[in-house]
């Protein structure tokens, strides 16, 4: 029988790969930079089950809240209409994504045959580990504290350059500008 904890650890595996199909799948940027958003945020939900926080923590923080913004900021800049024109869809275009569909079910296979090989090559915490985990919440308290301010500024450097990206793709000539 499952406990709860394993249940959202399985749960959230399942929307992260549900969420990562959905970015390769999806015609849309947008869509995409949705689905990749939720791929990240389940992704911290699996280290929340994990008893990993801090690392939880930085998942949100660093990838679905800083990369996530220049990612849709990336994507306003670009001419979404004349970008899906130029689309490729030749015969080399085909061998490519088919080559690298191989390639990604051939590792996945290999990972599975190695999950359910005899050897799963986990080892019990040592010392060390423990003494790194130990580092880890050192750090945090530092940087939640004593840099607090720095940390903060960065957010609001980011915001400032997502607001001038914005004003930027605007302006006459930009790549939405009103014609």
């Amino acid at each position: 029988m499952l406990t709860a904890n394993e249940f959202a650890f399985y749960l959230l595996g399942l929307i992260s790969l549900i969420c990562g199909g959905g970015v390769i799948l999806s015609r849309n940027p947008i869509y995409s930079a949705f689905f990749l958003a939720g791929t990240m945020v389940a992704m911290a939900g699996i280290f929340v089950t994990l008893d990993a926080y801090f690392i939880a923590g930085v998942q949100l923080i660093v990838y679905a809240g800083a990369v996530m913004v220049l990612f849709v900021m990336v994507l306003m800049l670009f001419d979404l209409k004349h970008e899906m024109k130029t689309f490729s869809k030749g015969m080399l275009s085909n061998v490519f994504k088919l080559g690298s569909a191989g390639v990604l079910l051939g590792m996945l296979l290999i990972y599975i045959w190695y999950s359910f090989s005899a050897d799963p090559g986990f080892k019990p915490l040592s010392s060390e580990s423990v003494k790194t985990m130990e580092a880890t919440k050192e750090l945090s308290t530092v940087l939640f504290t004593k840099y607090l301010f720095a940390f903060e500024a960065i957010g609001a450097l980011l915001l400032m350059i997502a607001v001038g990206a914005v004003t930027l793709s605007r302006i006459s000539g930009g790549t939405h500008a009103d014609h």
